[in-house]
């Protein structure tokens, strides 16, 4: 069996395993990500967000006090060098459940896509409609994806930037057939406590490389630019994600989400808001383990 912990792990490492176990607990019981007889699909790609994804949720798993399953699944996509045993291997030796599908997107992709270009766009929309199918096939409830924090800041300034939308990936949705409903568990977790884990907990990486190298991709500029407002002023990253779910529609500018035009005087919710604290707003239960982590999860529907 493979260990939730590395053989020399030290005081820091439980508590780091500690907190992302207890900010995973916490986005799933604030957007009632998982509930009681659920089936939830793990999507694992090889890197390190997945593969902390999966152990957070197998100890959540343990801890929490409702029931539900676990299986993990992987998309091989027929990339050159593949190494295809790594993850059976992985998930036999953690004793989970698991699917891996087989699809030939790679191909597909260098098919359509002029040599220099990006793939990801059609790549992610390859990948999402097959893990959709899987999910159908299997009855999953849930989708698990293992975005963290900053992609979800990201994904915010990409959109932004580039599609004049104030728009990021939710922690929770629906899909656009209403057939399946993706989840974010790692949404609160910062993406370098994931890698000081993923580095400490020895996992075998596998690099995507059906892109190649695209250090252009607009998403890395902007992943440099928010490292770099990180460096300048530690904890701006989190006040931009805090933001994402501290909105005011009276104090943007979008007529379809605030009635601007029958305003004719001042209302409560007008009123600046409180900088309310994620982190510190109730959810349906909580409760903590004997290792002293608290975990705060939602009940049945």
């Amino acid at each position: 069996m493979i260990k939730h912990l590395p053989d020399n792990h030290s005081n820091n490492f439980i508590k780091l395993r500690n907190s992302l176990i207890s900010s995973t607990g916490k986005a799933i019981g604030d957007y009632n990500m998982i509930e009681d007889g659920d089936t939830v699909l793990v999507c694992m790609s090889g890197g390190k967000d997945s593969y902390t994804m999966l152990m957070m949720l197998l100890a959540l798993q343990e801890r929490a006090p409702i029931d539900f399953k676990l299986i993990a699944m992987n998309l091989d996509q027929k990339q050159p060098n593949f190494p295809v045993h790594i993850l059976p291997e992985y998930f036999k030796n953690l004793g989970v459940d698991y699917r891996i599908v087989e699809a030939d997107t790679y191909s597909v992709v260098k098919e359509k896509i002029p040599e220099g270009k990006t793939t990801c766009s059609l790549c992610s929309r390859l990948r999402r409609g097959i893990i959709y199918t899987t999910a159908k096939e299997l009855g999953a409830d849930k989708i698990a994806l293992g975005h963290h924090r900053d992609d979800i800041v990201e994904t915010l300034f990409l959109n932004l930037f580039f599609g004049a939308k104030l728009k990021a990936m939710p922690p929770k949705l629906a899909t656009n057939d209403k057939q399946n409903v993706v989840i974010r568990p790692l949404a609160y977790c910062a993406e370098k406590d994931i890698a000081s884990y993923a580095r400490q907990m020895e996992f075998p990486i596998i690099p995507c490389d059906l892109c190649g190298s695209q250090e252009n991709l607009q998403r890395q500029k902007v992943k440099e630019m928010l490292q770099a407002w990180e460096r300048e002023q530690p904890g701006r990253v989190n006040n931009i994600f805090r933001a994402i779910s501290n909105v005011e529609p009276s104090h943007l500018a979008d007529v379809n989400l605030y009635d601007f035009k029958s305003l004719t005087q001042a209302k409560t919710d007008d009123e600046d808001p409180l900088f309310g604290d994620i982190a510190n707003e109730g959810a349906a239960l909580s409760i903590s383990s004997n290792d002293g982590t608290r975990i705060e999860f939602a009940r049945n529907k």
